[in-house]
């Protein structure tokens, strides 16, 4: 175990995540212990507390605590994938031809790579997903990275282009899954406020919810409509809701669902980070026994297959923090129709 060590950073080090500069000079150093060092307060650069994702400039010095003597085993690796992370990906299909690949996205996984987003997504892992192709498939939609559920990808570039033109053409229908805070009125309902981007400061990619009739005269703003039903209600605390987007834009449900005052249990960035529910349809959090993670999942999506032509229906299972919450609360899967927007009778 060496003892702490302060390191200048060099002339041509500069530009780049604190975490990527130590990981060249310490080899023997992980991302967790890192991680923990920045917790804890023992990794400073110019004396000061900094995160693993901040960037470091040429000159700054760096505190670094005490690291192992040894260079840290290397994983066991799939082509450029941990094998652990081979092993999720491959655990998360759901259902697959030869000419399509649904996941179950496990939630806290980015969909890909990009602002703040790390270097560990779906994107990133497809070639676990080749199955004796010699093509990577191709992710044809995204889903937020606290969102779990239905996620297809084209196993050649011919199927990726229809499926991408039924997401255009709005064709696909996808159906989610979601915990409100407080119960919708009406039950069943339609939502039409048009999004643009906060552009706050902090607010990063926070969408704003537009009123119908001022759309056309707000700059960058889109229309935007989702449809909501009310599956089963818990008092007036919580209701569990289907969610069906009619347009795909960034957030779209949990801004529209926090603007009707119902936010997404566990949605910090649109519900607040209150932990207590009052009933009267606002705050993020239930308390108790629910998780603090985002109740929002991709229960099923209905496509037409791209080659075939046949109407395929994928559903995938709650996630464990969400099964948590139902199994809490008393719902039960089997309980709802599968398309309560189509089940008029």
């Amino acid at each position: 175990m060496s003892g702490v060590q302060t390191v200048t950073v060099g002339v041509d080090e500069g530009e780049q995540r604190l975490d990527r500069w130590l990981k060249r000079k310490f080899p023997q150093i992980t991302q967790g212990m890192i991680e923990k060092f920045c917790r804890k307060g023992d990794l400073r650069v110019d004396g000061k507390r900094v995160k693993a994702s901040d960037r470091i400039d040429a000159g700054q010095v760096v505190r670094v605590p005490p690291l192992p003597d040894t260079e840290a085993p290397k994983p066991e690796r799939v082509g450029k994938i941990t094998a652990a992370d081979a092993a999720m990906i491959r655990e998360a299909v759901i259902w697959k031809d030869e000419h399509v690949i649904a996941l179950n996205k496990p939630p806290g996984l980015p969909s890909q790579g990009g602002s703040g987003q790390g270097d560990r997504h779906i994107d990133g892992l497809t070639e676990a997903l080749m199955f004796g192709y010699k093509e990577r498939p191709v992710l044809v939609h995204r889903l937020d990275k606290d969102t779990s559920g239905v996620l297809l990808l084209a196993r050649t570039p011919r199927v990726a282009r229809r499926l991408s033109e039924g997401f255009r053409h709005r064709a696909t229908r996808k159906i989610y899954w979601a915990i409100v805070a407080g119960v919708p009125q009406p039950l069943k309902g339609t939502i039409k406020y048009g999004l643009v981007k906060g552009g706050g400061r902090g607010e990063g990619e926070k969408m704003r919810c537009v009123h119908p009739n001022q759309v056309e005269t707000t700059e960058g703003a889109k229309r935007a409509t989702t449809d909501f039903a009310v599956l089963e209600r818990l008092g007036s605390r919580a209701a569990w809701v289907a969610l069906v987007p009619i347009t795909g834009r960034t957030h779209q449900l949990r801004a529209h669902m926090a603007e009707m005052g119902h936010p997404i249990i566990g949605d910090g960035k649109y519900g607040g980070s209150g932990q207590e529910n009052l009933g009267d349809g606002w705050g993020a959090q239930l308390g108790g026994d629910i998780s603090r993670k985002m109740h929002l999942h991709a229960r099923q999506i209905t496509f037409e297959h791209p080659v075939t032509g046949k109407v395929m229906t994928v559903a995938a299972p709650l996630p464990p923090h969400m099964e948590r919450s139902w199994k809490t609360l008393g719902w039960q899967e089997n309980d709802v129709p599968a398309d309560p927007f189509f089940d008029e009778e």
